[in-house]
């Protein structure tokens, strides 16, 4: 999965990550990723501030399944530009951003419980 249009078309937990890259389903991929009920999606962000109300447009399109989407800062946390936390509002969704690693962790628990859960990761540098 080294382009960003392609996908694993199940949504599954993150088995592991590293510096670029991620594990998920026995299978590695290169670069960030969206975690969505669609599957596992390559994501073009690099860093923060490529994230954007475009940068998440598969976002916006599954957002009826969805309740929370957490966001996977690399290694530093970021505020959510305010405009951006009202369009995720507005579309129904509560936001929360947060370092990576913890990212993963959290979206993996919630998946677990059963929750209607997303992930935008951003790999780490």
């Amino acid at each position: 999965m080294a382009t960003p249009d392609a996908h694993l078309p199940r949504q599954v937990p993150i088995e592991g990550y590293g510096h670029g890259f991620f594990h998920f389903a026995g299978m590695a991929s290169d670069g960030s990723i969206l975690a969505l009920p669609s599957g596992i999606h390559g994501w073009a962000p690099r860093t923060t501030a490529e994230i954007d109300e475009a940068a998440l447009a598969l976002v916006f399109a599954e957002a009826s399944a969805l309740e929370l989407l957490i966001i996977g800062t690399g290694t530093e946390p970021w505020a959510i530009p305010d405009a951006l936390r009202w369009r995720l509002r507005d579309a129904g969704l509560a936001v929360d951003a947060m370092p990576t690693r913890p990212a993963a962790s959290t979206y993996n628990v919630l998946l677990d419980e059963g929750r209607p859960v997303a992930a935008a990761l951003l790999a780490l540098p």
